[in-house]
């Protein structure tokens, strides 16, 4: 008997009937000598310090620094702390059955660093034996996985894969978990979030929105002067920008008194424009962010969803090249198109044709090629579905098409002792372009120019003055932050650092959409239209660690670079892992000595220890003696507590009414919060109007 899992049920099923287990069980299915299942994503996960035996939040437990990780079931948030998943014990333990009735494995988790990391935590963890093979594809067809399924890879040939998905996994522990406790611990109060990843991506989005916000403008003055020739207007832009008005005012009159344009220069090319590359995943969701708006992590959803539909390649990419084998299959793919009714009738003009060669590299391809649709016809999608689709789809029809070639002309203009230009445009050939009828945004201010020599004179009909001003870099959006984390280096000053930088960026095309997700989560950033905008919350976060080392968007960048190098067995992950132990020491003595007052927050002694203060969080306030027990959910009867109410309950033992409490039973009951001998949390409820007191 084989086993085979998968990453989702959907996956396991497609892949079950294609190789006959079509028999139905709990939690897997069965047949013609195989057993297939799946997990939901993660099932294990690295243990919490409670886990050693290191009680959170201590100063002087800090660092923690495991001498070996545990791996554990899936937690979920309970009434008190966490717990395991229970639907995840139970799939484990149908994992676990399935394995043990088989004599080898069928590793069918997404073919990347994460999927592989999926599987080998629960191989691990379950202390499983069995030898394993490796299903390797870049999409779900019928055919890929037939092909697959031929073609199964050896499970070692991915053993550097996965030390790179583990050493990644342990980093971002011991970097967020004792960062986040030190930080913490320094303010005496709430939770500061602080990751890997995370933190210098905060950064970027804060160091944009203060550079944008601090921005002093500064005015200047151009000149544009209209003329016309042959029956064809336009208008020409002065090439100096004037600091001073009285002096723009002055070349104004001299341009006024010379009364014609002179054209000094006229410079005419041919341009050809190469088509895109394919898109990776990072450049379709910056893409889908500024042409739909749609945000990273809505993009990379969609396209798993249209992968698992079986209409477009492996979603988790970061090349934007396929293969010689695979451009071999793109003739087959565009006469595809020919079916598609937006694409059908370009895609029947590129039949027979020379396909252009720019995305073809064998040496470019990663684990997985390029974004490409497969040889099937998507159905019923939805509309934001179809909208991804098209762009992929596009994409690859420009990609393999021809040239845009246009006629540029530059044109320098004089008058008076000022000079002019003006730059015209005239398409020759679309190529590429004419796939969704796109105008080149780079010639927005070109201008449709008459023919015209050196020499001639041209009448100025007018002459105007332009006041202008300065502007800052724009504020981030998903895209600009995407393109920002995938070439963290280029925004460095040092040269040295730029060049060692220059391949690194800070997260990877499969995290980057969650990281940002994460800042939401925290509460860090904001979305104010297109942009994202830091919270007072995240200033804060901001104004405490820019200079810090967890904020070092180089060094987070260099470890990108070692995990490839881990992926790709050029670097010892046990190397890797000594590094970010000692940088995690750093950062915890570093964020340990941060002298941290929040303003606005009202210090609240402790009534149960006298030596503590109460901490206020989302779920709870405690006291800040980690040896006090004293603990008040907010929660209580449906009811959330506020900050006042909380202060009221600990300093005065009682507070006052408080209405909107819910029983058992449904219904709405009011009452005081009082805190008995014990510092239990219990009700009072007033006295009845007209009922006689005993």
């Amino acid at each position: 008997m084989i086993a085979l899992i998968a990453e989702k049920p959907s996956v396991a099923k497609d892949i079950a009937c294609i190789i006959g287990a079509t028999q139905r069980n709990d939690g897997y299915f069965s047949g013609n000598g195989y057993m297939v299942t799946w997990t939901f994503g993660h099932l294990i996960q690295l243990a919490m310090p409670e886990a050693y035996g290191v009680a959170n939040f201590r100063r002087e437990s800090l660092p923690i620094i495991p001498a070996d990780f545990q791996l554990i079931p899936r937690q979920v948030k309970a009434e008190k702390g966490y717990k395991a998943d229970p639907g995840v014990l139970k799939q484990l333990k149908v994992i676990k059955e399935v394995f043990d009735q088989c004599d080898r494995i069928i590793v069918a988790t997404d073919a990347g660093r994460e999927g592989e990391l999926i599987f080998r935590y629960i191989f691990h963890y379950l202390d499983c034996r069995k030898p394993f093979v490796r299903l390797w594809i870049s999409s779900l067809t019928d055919r890929a996985i037939r092909e697959g399924m031929e073609n199964l890879q050896p499970g070692k040939r991915y053993d550097n894969l996965y030390l790179a998905a583990k050493s990644r996994s342990e980093a971002d522990w011991l970097i967020g978990i004792n960062a986040t406790q030190a930080l913490s611990v320094a303010a005496g109060q709430g939770v500061f979030s602080l990751g890997r990843v995370q933190t210098p991506t905060l950064m970027m989005i804060c160091d944009r929105y203060l550079e944008n916000k601090n921005f002093i403008p500064t005015k200047f003055w151009q000149l544009k002067a209209s003329t016309a020739s042959g029956g064809i207007g336009f208008t020409a832009q002065s090439t100096t920008r004037w600091e001073q008005q009285p002096e723009a005012i002055a070349a104004l009159q001299r341009a006024k008194d010379a009364g014609q344009l002179t054209v000094k220069s006229v410079e005419r090319k041919e341009a050809a424009q190469d088509p895109p590359l394919l898109y990776d995943l990072t450049t379709l969701q910056k893409e889908a962010n500024t042409k739909l708006n749609f945000s990273a992590d809505k993009t990379l959803s969609i396209a798993q969803t249209l992968y698992e539909k079986k209409v477009m390649s492996y979603p988790r990419t970061g090349s934007r090249y396929i293969s010689e084998d695979v451009f071999e299959e793109m003739p087959e793919r565009i006469a595809l198109l020919k079916r598609y009714p937006r694409f059908a009738g370009y895609a029947a003009g590129l039949d027979g044709a020379t396909l252009n060669r720019r995305s073809v590299n064998d040496g470019k391809v990663t684990d997985h090629h390029a974004l490409i649709v497969t040889e099937n016809l998507p159905g019923e999608l939805s509309k934001d579905e179809r909208a991804i689709y098209e762009m992929v789809a596009g994409r690859m029809l420009e990609a393999f098409s021809g040239k845009c070639v246009k006629d540029v002309t530059t044109a320098l203009l004089s008058a008076g002792d000022t000079d002019f230009t003006v730059k015209g445009a005239v398409m020759k050939e679309a190529g590429w372009r004419a796939v969704f009828s796109e105008q080149d945004t780079e010639d927005e201010d070109t201008a449709t120019l008459p023919p015209f020599q050196e020499g001639q004179t041209l009448p100025l009909s007018g002459v105007d003055l332009l006041e202008k001003q300065t502007k800052p870099k724009p504020l981030h959006t998903e895209s600009s932050l995407l393109a920002a984390m995938e070439n963290a280096g280029k925004e460095l000053e040092n040269a040295e650092l730029k060049a060692s930088m220059k391949d690194a960026g800070i997260g990877t095309p499969a995290t980057r959409a969650a990281i940002i997700e994460t800042l939401f989560a925290r509460q860090y950033i904001v979305r104010e239209k297109k942009n994202l905008v830091p919270t007072d919350k995240g200033l804060v976060v901001y104004r405490i660690v820019k200079d810090k080392k967890i904020a070092d968007v180089e060094m987070t960048g260099m470890w990108e670079t070692a995990l490839a190098k881990i992926e790709a067995g050029g670097m010892d992950a046990n190397t890797f892992r000594k590094g970010i132990e000692v940088y995690a020491g750093q950062i915890t003595a570093e964020l340990l000595s941060v002298h941290l007052s929040i303003a606005g927050e009202e210090t609240c002694p402790c009534p149960k220890c006298g030596s503590g203060r109460i901490l206020f969080y989302p779920k709870v306030a405690k006291c800040s003696n980690v040896d006090c027990t004293l603990t008040i959910f907010r929660n209580k009867c449906d009811k959330q507590l506020t900050d006042k109410q909380i202060v009221e309950l600990v300093t005065k033992r009682k507070t006052g009414l408080i209405k909107g409490f819910k029983g058992k039973n449904g219904k709405a009951f009011d009452a005081s919060l009082v805190l008995d001998g014990q510092f239990n949390v219990a009700f009072s409820f007033p006295e009845k109007k007209g009922k006689a007191k005993k």
